[in-house]
C-alpha cells in the first residue's frame, strides 16, 4: 500500500512537467509550409477538385456524389446515359471546383503574407476574411449542387443501393432515396 502511495505522489509531481514538454510546441515545422495554415494535403486538394469532406452533410444524407457514383458504376448498373451524365457532372464540378479552389489557395497565401509581412491590421483581416469566407462557401457549394444533381440521375433504388454499398445504411438513415428536385 505504501509504494502504491509513492508511485501516485511521483506521478502527480512529474504531470505538470510532463503535460509541459508534450504541449510546448504542437505547431513547430509548421512554419515551413508556403501557406501556414494549410497542409501540402489541402493545397492538393484545393488544386486538383477534390471534396475534402465539403459535402459530408449531403453525402450522409442520401445524396451521391458523381465521383462515388462513377466509382460504383457497375454494382449500381448505371446506364449509359447515366454513367455519360454522371460523368459530364463529375467533369463540370472537377472544373467549378479547381477554380473555386484556386482562389481559396489565393486567399489564404494573401492572408499568410500579411502576417508573414508584419502588416495585418484588424482593418486589413476586416478585408480580406469576408471574401476568403466566401470564397470557402461558394467552393462548399460547388460541391454540395452536384450531389443534389446526382438525384435527377439515379432512381431511388440506386440511391438506396450507394447508401449501402457505402456503408451508411442504417434503421435511422434518413435519406431521401432519390427524390426528384
Amino acid at each position: 500500500m505504501r509504494s502504491w502511495f509513492i508511485a501516485t505522489a511521483l506521478l502527480l509531481a512529474a504531470a505538470p512537467a510532463l503535460a509541459q514538454h508534450q504541449h510546448h510546441a504542437p505547431y513547430a515545422g509548421l512554419q515551413n509550409r508556403p501557406i501556414k495554415a494549410l497542409s501540402q494535403e489541402a493545397v492538393g486538394d484545393l488544386q486538383a477538385g477534390r471534396g475534402m469532406g465539403l459535402a459530408l452533410s449531403a453525402e450522409l444524407n442520401g445524396y451521391p456524389g458523381p465521383k462515388h457514383v462513377l466509382e460504383m458504376a457497375a454494382p449500381l448498373r448505371l446506364t449509359p446515359a447515366q454513367a455519360a451524365r454522371t460523368e459530364a457532372l463529375f467533369q463540370a464540378m472537377q472544373r467549378e471546383a479547381q477554380a473555386k479552389g484556386a482562389e481559396v489557395l489565393e486567399r489564404e497565401a494573401a492572408l499568410d503574407r500579411l502576417f508573414a509581412s508584419r502588416t495585418a491590421t484588424r482593418e486589413a483581416l476586416a478585408e480580406q476574411l469576408p471574401a476568403l469566407g466566401r470564397a470557402q462557401g461558394e467552393l462548399r457549394q460547388i460541391h454540395l449542387d452536384y450531389h443534389l444533381a446526382m438525384l435527377e440521375v439515379l432512381t431511388p433504388a440506386q440511391v438506396a443501393e450507394y447508401t449501402r454499398l457505402r456503408g451508411y445504411a442504417s434503421p435511422s438513415h434518413g435519406g431521401h432515396g432519390g427524390h426528384k428536385h
